[in-house]
């Protein structure tokens, strides 16, 4: 490991939700390299590289995110770097998105990320230090056809982040942030090359980004080097939804 890469907050206790795949998962992996204790949510078994904790949990259900943070407390200490991943996509055009597709895309994004930070809130304020990084997608601000659901959820943790940073700046503690754009993953591999092409001639970059690139802008913001910034939207996106 390079001392380029080596905060000098290492071993501290960090939860990823979401973090047995993706984007999740790349983060939780640059953390795990960086010397922290590294634990995830998933909803579906999974296997989990050596040195990562995972523990069974539903955003949408505050007891089971209790129970969670419990297990993750008893192996690891007090949450102090808490990364609000987990998501979910049900889109559909507007006059033919059900009530359901609209709750149920909030409950997980949105209401999910409030459920976890109010439960990591206690332990930070206890220790009067920590770091919560939302990740929200260019979408949230820069908008998609099919996704007013999404967009919504995505918009809406940049309103967490701002006010979070007002209630709890003063105790040592930042919430920002990283809004990714497209990310190779299996899910844009598998797009017809048309619809590849499409969304690269719109990214300024030309490239789609990797997982590790997003990765590595949230390890930066949640380490020392970023202890001053807090509120901030932060794209990972190679240029896509700038101005936004």
């Amino acid at each position: 490991m390079s001392a380029a890469h080596t905060e000098s907050g290492t071993g501290r206790s960090v939860l990823v939700t979401g973090g047995n795949r993706g984007i999740g998962l790349a983060i939780a992996k640059a953390f795990l390299a960086n010397g922290d204790k590294v634990a995830v949510t998933y909803r579906s078994e999974t296997a989990l590289p050596e040195g990562i904790l995972g523990v069974r949990a539903d955003v949408t259900n505050q007891a089971s995110v209790d129970a969670a943070f419990t297990e993750v407390e008893a192996a690891h200490g007090p949450v102090e770097v808490l990364v609000a991943n987990a998501g979910i996509t049900k889109d559909t055009l507007l006059l033919r998105m059900s009530e359901d597709d609209f709750t149920s895309v909030l409950d997980t994004n949105l209401t999910g990320a409030f459920r976890v930070i109010k439960r990591a809130s206690k332990g930070m304020l206890r220790l009067r230090r920590g770091r919560v990084v939302l990740i929200s997608s260019v979408v949230g601000l820069y908008g998609s056809p099919g996704q007013i659901n999404y967009a919504a959820s995505k918009a809406g943790l940049v309103g967490i982040a701002r006010s979070l940073t007002r209630e709890l700046g003063g105790r040592g503690i930042t919430a920002n942030v990283v809004a990714p754009g497209f990310i190779e993953t299996d899910m844009t591999a598998a797009l017809p090359e048309d619809t590849q092409k499409q969304y690269l001639s719109s990214i300024p970059a030309g490239r789609f980004a990797s997982a590790e690139e997003v990765a590595n802008v949230v390890r930066w913001i949640a380490g020392d080097e970023a202890g001053y910034i807090s509120g901030a939207v932060i794209p990972v996106d190679g240029g896509l939804g700038m101005g936004h």
